[in-house]
């Protein structure tokens, strides 16, 4: 999720907007990858390759109005299957049990949609955003598999309280700080705790997701907003032990923010790659007015 569609159940969107704000500061701080607005996705793609490989799982975030993110994510995975190295995509914007395993390379675009139960704009992921990452992956015979919590699910996640117990309790008052503050301080207090464990049950439902489709001497890849990747909160805190990983957020700050956050700690990640800026948004406008307020 992100801001523009938090009030959808958008917890992961709680987090990319702190992440925004420099609510998620991080353990170690990364090493930013400096990047050019004349190179082309490819040559990005890459040198980010080139950086992190070999590694069984990549976690790739993104800012999801940030569309030379997607275009990054495409060339990742014709890269990487072109390679021979893809086992899977996983998807944050599509649910945990849906798949395009049992499609043929030729497939449509309307039975890939159909396999993984994209609708519409999938609750604020617009097909026309996702469908060149997605079928790259298609056509190069590489399977997609849908990694989110289940819509279903979402109500036992609210009141499992087994699930504060996942994170550490300093990273667990973060999330729900980024739940509280990513929603524009129009949660109730009472529904903080709920929205936040369903943020913890999409990462382990994602975590799980990627873990079961490893395979030796490949990489899965899963892409996912900035705040399911970091290290410290997200999907690596609910991966096996064992589990290598490697994992990039990509940014697209607006100008005015450059020199701000240049002094701030940044997301838990191996690589912070950095894409032209955003246009200024004052999302939480746009929330009041699609709550009537």
């Amino acid at each position: 999720m992100n801001c523009r569609s938090a009030v959808m159940f958008g917890a992961g969107l709680g987090l990319w907007c702190a992440v925004l704000a420099g609510e998620a500061g991080a353990p170690p701080q990364p090493t930013p990858t400096a990047v050019s607005e004349a190179e082309d996705p490819g040559q990005q793609a890459g040198a980010l390759l080139t950086r992190l490989m070999p590694t069984p799982l990549l976690l790739v975030g993104e800012q999801h109005d940030a569309p030379e993110h997607q275009a990054l994510q495409r060339e990742l995975v014709k890269q990487l299957a072109a390679r021979r190295q893809l086992s899977a995509l996983v998807l944050e914007m599509s649910e945990a049990g849906t798949h395009t395993t049992d499609l043929p390379s030729q497939a449509s675009e309307t039975q890939v949609r159909e396999a993984l139960r994209w609708s519409g704009d999938q609750g604020g992921w617009p097909w026309s955003t996702y469908a060149p990452v997605v079928m790259a992956a298609v056509r190069a015979g590489v399977p997609v598999l849908g990694g989110n919590l289940p819509r279903a699910d979402m109500r036992a996640a609210m009141g499992n309280e087994s699930l504060d117990r996942l994170l550490p309790n300093e990273a667990l008052e973060r999330q729900r700080v980024a739940i509280r503050e990513g929603h524009c301080d129009l949660l109730p207090t009472p529904q903080i705790a709920p929205m936040t464990r369903i943020q913890i049950a999409r990462d382990q439902t994602m975590a799980r997701t990627a873990a079961a489709a490893i395979r030796p001497g490949q990489t899965v890849l899963l892409v996912a907003g900035n705040g399911h990747v970091q290290r410290d909160l997200g999907v690596p805190v609910h991966l096996p032990p064992d589990l290598a990983h490697r994992v990039v957020v990509a940014l697209a700050r607006p100008a005015a923010d450059a020199q701000e956050a240049a002094g701030q700690t940044l997301p838990g990640a191996d690589v912070v790659w950095r894409s032209p800026p955003r246009a200024p948004r004052d999302y939480c406008a746009d929330m009041k007015r699609s709550m009537g307020r």
